[in-house]
């Protein structure tokens, strides 16, 4: 065989080995007749992981309610960027992103596969934005140690959506409403961070997941639950001029973003289940919930 034909030969395996395994990628992530339900989790101390408490056990019991998910989209309070960015390696690494805490946290690993379909279905989802493929952050905290409860086997793809840091609530809440489409295809759409998040404010008195919350904090959590029932997204999207308490549980907005990205998936018919309603730390609400499909 000459060398030219020798070079198109393997061009022409290369080819269909490609097209082969796009297509086998594709036939998995084909539209379901049914939707997958969404998740909005308050992570709060990322201890979560590896304790058996009265949250990781809602964590866990919400799991068991779940038709088992193709794939898994994060978007976590803990990954902010300048711009819009979706992790595309193969195998995301785990982040241990906090200090203080043991060394048998510091230990778990989360070893899921990422999903490069999966990345950029996501960027042709969004088309109102530029979506970059990132191959060096992995899995932080607000997914692994919510995934680690909800998925031990670590046998689902995970990848991670980032948070721009530039943008307003607003903005946040019209490019998730893109991410629709994702859901007929057997992914889950997780929004991991918490409805109320002060760290100015926090009282641990020993126990981070001890039952207290600040008035104001109280109050917030509860206006919180009553605007989701109601599905007052105009309110929830200017959350910061609705009262004092509601400006006081997210002085910064990275916590709260991520239930915006979980709300803008409901569809009207939708009812919502709450979980692991609790307000802890004087200023934490961890506080969860899932959007059942109709």
């Amino acid at each position: 065989m000459e060398r030219k034909e020798f070079i198109k030969s393997l061009l022409g395996i290369t080819t269909m080995t490609t097209l082969g395994s796009f297509t086998t990628l594709a036939t998995t992530f084909k539209e379901q007749e049914s939707i997958m339900p969404v998740l909005f989790i308050g992570h709060g101390s990322p201890m979560n992981a590896i304790e058996d408490n009265e949250f990781s056990k809602g964590w866990k019991a919400i799991a068991a309610s779940l038709p088992k998910p193709k794939a898994i989209l994060c978007i976590s309070a803990h990954w902010e960027t300048k711009g819009t960015f979706v992790t595309a390696m193969d195998k995301p690494k785990t982040i241990h992103d906090f200090g203080g805490f043991p060394q048998s946290l510091f230990d778990v690993q989360y070893p899921a596969p990422g999903s490069k379909w999966l990345a950029k279905a996501t960027q042709q989802a969004m088309t109102q934005v530029s979506v970059d493929f990132d191959e060096s952050w992995g899995l932080d905290h607000g997914a692994w140690s919510v995934l680690t409860q909800l998925f031990p086997n670590a046998d689902i793809p995970v990848i991670q959506l980032s948070l721009d840091y530039t943008k307003n609530a607003l903005y946040h809440y019209e490019i998730a409403l893109q991410l629709s489409e994702l859901r007929k295809k057997g992914v889950l759409i997780i929004g991991s961070g918490n409805m109320v998040h002060n760290f100015q404010h926090a009282r641990f008195y020993g126990d981070f997941n001890r039952h207290f919350g600040h008035d104001w904090a109280l109050e917030a959590n509860d206006v919180f639950k009553k605007l989701i029932s109601n599905n007052d997204t105009k309110s929830l999207i200017n959350y910061s001029g609705y009262s004092k308490a509601l400006q006081l549980s997210a002085p910064t907005p990275e916590h709260y973003l991520p239930m915006l990205y979980a709300l803008a998936l409901r569809r009207e018919t939708e009812s919502i289940s709450f979980f692991n309603d609790a307000v802890v730390g004087g200023s934490f609400s961890m506080t969860s919930f899932k959007i059942n499909p109709s």
